[in-house]
């Protein structure tokens, strides 16, 4: 995961102590550590999670979707609650949210707790990420911030590395409920460090209010059509497969609620359009502001933004569920295994600066996308059911170049035209746009992964004659556990285990020639954009 927000202008810092302040930032990064690894962690401990909770295929694409979901809807109204209420406020009550969900997590005894848990991980995030950066704002100036938002930028990109190393280790260790309980002791020295060395402080020319109306309309529309794309394979996209509850709800309809939460979200965004709209007529405070998209380079920029978590996150989602289903990897072998995307991602962001005045910012996230697009496709034709993780090593490296090169200079291609009272918003809308992708992402690559996994297992079973008339049975178990019953395949007729095997390696190959599409249409995205202005290097943003 990516992120990335920026001030509207530089603020002249407050009276703090050289020392505390950078104590201070010791705590900030930490703080940014929690939620960034968390984005993570949960991807190579997630057939663990599948197993040992009976997932299914959707319930594991909720855990990991919906975090990245709340995170989008409410990262704006929250750093717009933290500029008006107070930043610390703000971080030590988001820091409480987190740690607490975790503890829900880490003792969670069935997928919705589950899921619910990671609902309220997302609400804290979004508390804590906006606040941050706003006080990085404040408190240093000149040389200094630039300083710190190296050390903030950094912090980002290594925390993205280490957490599918850490998620592995605990988990192959002590249990993935460890990967959510070790956040108690980290969280409870964030919180005893930001009271003793962190300022409050408020920007006192922000505008009184929040647009809570938009953030609640963005999580509906966004969240419904989320619903409808992890759901659909489970409850039919148009006539109903099975009935559907939740809570006290029951649907007797004869059409699936699929559809009908899909027209649900798309009228929820309409009416998100019209009153954000209306608020900006009316000079009121707003998380989306739609005349930023009449600009070419933000509006190319922030699609291209998206899909770029779209193809990062639906990545992480399905290989491993295919290391682990396949080959019995334990979480640790699979964080090995992708090591070189991360390695990929943190070699190219030591020369990134270097390069970009070389060749251009716009040459260098074409370039990346271009590899990204390549690297993936390259995994979808190397994937078969005796790939090792090993083999897919040097794709994974190409991938994490790619992804290192379009994320060093994302934020400046689209802050490119944005004029510098309105940058702060813009910079959160690509923000939220990085997570919607990754919300959107795991669900769309997701129900690819799921749908191919039934009809493969299907046409497999009838062509080999296996399962004693029992296919569709088996199919049907193997698409709704997220592949995770393949391995109690293995001590019955070997012909359906090599057959569950090969269904999910085809899943995998499929869902990667679908992000390797999502990952090209960005490349068309970037095309024609030209290099923007050099950043002053006193008021630089990650």
């Amino acid at each position: 995961m990516t992120v990335s927000t920026a001030p509207a202008a530089p603020a002249p810092a407050i009276g703090v102590p050289g020392r505390r302040r950078w104590l201070g930032m010791v705590i900030i990064g930490l703080g940014v550590s929690l939620i960034i690894v968390d984005a993570t962690i949960v991807n190579v401990m997630l057939p663990r999670v599948v197993a040992d909770l009976r997932l299914t295929t959707s319930g594991a694409e909720w855990v990991t979707s919906v975090y990245s979901l709340v995170f989008a809807a409410l990262l704006i109204p929250f750093g717009m609650a933290g500029d008006v209420y107070g930043r610390r406020r703000m971080f030590l009550l988001g820091t409480v949210v987190f740690v607490l969900a975790s503890l829900l997590a880490a003792a969670a005894g069935g997928g919705g707790a589950l899921i619910g848990a990671r609902v309220l991980q997302g609400v804290g995030a979004s508390m804590i990420l906006p606040a941050t950066l706003s006080t990085v704002t404040a408190v240093f100036h000149g040389r200094d911030r630039a300083v710190a938002f190296g050390i903030w930028g950094s912090l980002i990109g290594g925390m993205a590395a280490l957490g599918p190393l850490l998620g592995g280790w605990l988990a192959t260790s002590y249990g993935w409920r460890w990967a959510f309980g070790v956040n108690l002791p980290i969280g409870a020295v964030v919180i005893a460090g930001a009271l003793i060395l962190v300022p409050e402080t408020r920007d006192r020319t922000a505008p009184r209010g929040v647009d809570w109306t938009g953030g609640l309309l963005a999580a509906a529309g966004l969240g419904a059509a989320v619903f409808a794309l992890i759901e659909g394979q489970r409850y039919g996209w148009w006539h109903p497969l099975r009935p559907f509850s939740a809570g006290t709800l029951h649907w007797h309809a004869g059409i699936s609620p699929v559809p009908v939460a899909l027209a649900a979200g798309v009228v929820a965004l309409g009416a998100l359009l019209a009153v954000e709209r209306a608020r900006a007529a009316a000079g009121r405070p707003v998380v989306l502001d739609l005349a930023l998209f009449r600009i070419p380079s933000f509006r190319r920029g922030n699609a291209a933004a998206s899909l770029i978590s779209v193809g990062e996150l639906g990545l992480m989602f399905t290989l491993p569920l295919f290391l682990q289903d396949v080959h019995g990897d334990s979480p640790l072998q699979v964080s090995v295994a992708i090591l070189p995307l991360a390695l990929g991602t943190l070699v190219v962001g030591g020369f990134a600066a270097r390069l970009s005045r070389r060749v251009g910012a716009a040459r260098m996230l074409q370039a990346g996308m271009a590899l990204e697009t390549v690297a993936v496709l390259l995994i979808g034709l190397t994937t078969r059911a005796g790939t090792t993780g090993y083999a897919l090593a040097p794709w994974m490296l190409l991938y994490g170049v790619g992804l290192g090169l379009t994320t060093a200079q994302l934020t400046n291609i689209v802050l490119r035209d944005v004029p510098r009272a309105r940058a702060g918003l813009a910079s959160g809308t690509q923000s939220t746009a990085r997570q919607v992708g990754s919300a959107l992402g795991i669900a769309l690559i997701g129900a690819v992964f799921a749908t191919s996994l039934s009809h493969v297992m299907t046409d497999r079973l009838r062509d080999t004659g296996a399962g004693a008339g029992q296919g569709g049975v088996y199919a049907a178990r193997l698409r709704d556990s997220a592949g995770t019953f393949a391995r109690d395949l293995r001590h019955g007729d070997p012909r359906v285990a090599r057959a569950a095997d090969e269904s999910l390696a085809v899943a995998t190959d499929r869902a990667a020639f679908v992000t390797a599409g999502l990952l090209g249409l960005g490349f068309v995205l970037t095309l024609g954009l030209r290099q923007p202005p050099e950043p002053d290097p006193a008021e630089s943003h990650p």
